[in-house]
């Protein structure tokens, strides 16, 4: 199962490994300096299934392990689970992320104080 960590130079996506090769994904580590913005999604598996055409694992009402198209938006969610939504400003193909987990109220606070 996923694991968000947070540390003070970044954040990072950890994937199981089922989950790396299923979803065609590998771990997303970004530093706290790249974040433009960071907040909680109540729906993230709404918003994942309404964001278009997308890459890798996708079990509609249940879990996304996944990326758009352009790679430019990742979506780890999973049905039951906030989610924590952010921007990435580090110039790089990935523009933004969503990964539901049970923390996501905390590490939107953590990453909006930073």
């Amino acid at each position: 199962m996923v694991r968000v960590v947070l540390t003070e130079e970044h954040i990072e996506v950890r994937l199981a490994v089922w989950e790396k090769i299923l979803g065609l994904l590998g771990n997303i580590r970004v530093a706290r300096t790249a974040i433009d913005e960071a907040h909680m999604v109540e729906d993230p598996l709404g918003v994942a299934m309404s964001a278009g055409i997308k890459v890798g694992l996708r079990l509609p009402w249940l879990c996304y392990v996944a990326r758009t198209i352009r790679l430019d938006q990742a979506f780890i969610v999973r049905r039951g689970l906030p989610g924590i939504s952010f921007a990435v400003a580090d110039g790089g193909r990935l523009a933004r992320v969503l990964v539901s987990t049970p923390d996501a109220q905390e590490l939107a606070r953590s990453l909006a104080q930073s």
